[in-house]
């Protein structure tokens, strides 16, 4: 014999789930949370460290493992994986930084420029790039920089009360970050 489980009592909420007893459509169906939810960047981009790190990652690894070798074979394991994630840590986390635009913003890293604040940006080669990296930087700037990425976008920041006068930004795809940041532009003007 099965115990009997009383019916849920009637909610005042409406059910989530559709049920064959009320249809709903749900192309009339609008989500307080769909409506909160933030426009799709129209550019992002991860600069993630080069395969050759992550190899480098590994061989330190491998060299915290021989370091402990003639401790035994457990202190040897313990060497390996503890030298592998501290190496691996430390390459994703100088990976892991991100440019974007999204709502009306420049997000590079943890900076966050609002678009209205930026003036004309400049795609820079491999040589320009390398040069506002050096000897044309500005100690006053906001730098992204990651040395394997070899091009670079440069961006005024045109507001008075800001005494950053540019912002330099390391780019696999300058272009489509440019064309992202004018699209931006043109939309608010």
């Amino acid at each position: 014999m099965q115990p009997s489980v009383p019916p849920p009592a009637p909610s005042s909420e409406p059910s989530p789930v559709p049920s064959a007893e009320s249809p709903v459509e749900t192309a009339a169906v609008s989500s307080p949370v769909a409506a909160s939810a933030p426009a799709a960047p129209r550019f992002d981009e991860r600069l993630t460290a080069p395969r050759s790190w992550w190899v480098i990652a590994g061989l330190i690894g491998l060299s915290g493992g021989l370091i402990m070798f003639p401790l035994g074979n457990v202190p040897m394991l313990g060497g390996l994986i503890v030298a592998a994630v501290l190496a691996g840590a430390a390459v994703s986390s100088y990976g892991s930084a991100r440019v974007r635009v999204v709502a009306g913003s420049l997000v590079a890293g943890d900076a966050r420029i609002p678009v209205s604040a930026l003036g004309a940006a400049e795609v820079l080669d491999a040589e320009e790039a390398r040069a506002w990296r050096t000897y044309k930087a500005d100690p006053r700037a906001f730098m992204l920089m990651r040395s394997y990425v070899q091009r670079a976008v440069r961006v005024e920041i045109t507001d008075p009360a800001d005494p950053t006068p540019y912002v330099y930004l390391s780019s696999r795809e300058p272009d489509a970050l440019v064309a992202a940041l004018d699209a931006v532009r043109a939309e608010a003007a």
